[in-house]
């Protein structure tokens, strides 16, 4: 979705970086490219295409929702 040459102009503002204080981000532009799908499609997160599976397969968040709705660990 984003030309290297696109990504590389946004990137300096992101967030994740290995010089940066905190958890590094494992693929920030697998996740901005998640986002520009969201907001062209204007569908919801759920309905995402499998490439980008793993921009929240191994979130914290996820597992917490997941644990709180009594899904198996």
């Amino acid at each position: 979705m984003l030309s290297d040459d696109q990504y590389e102009r946004i990137s300096p503002f992101l967030p994740g970086k290995a010089s940066e204080p905190g958890r590094t981000a494992a693929d920030t532009r697998l996740f901005v490219e998640a986002v520009l799908w969201i907001a062209r499609t204007g569908s919801p997160w759920r309905d995402l295409p499998p490439d980008f599976e793993e921009v929240f397969i191994d979130s914290p968040i996820v597992r917490v929702h997941q644990h709180a709705a009594g899904s198996p660990k």
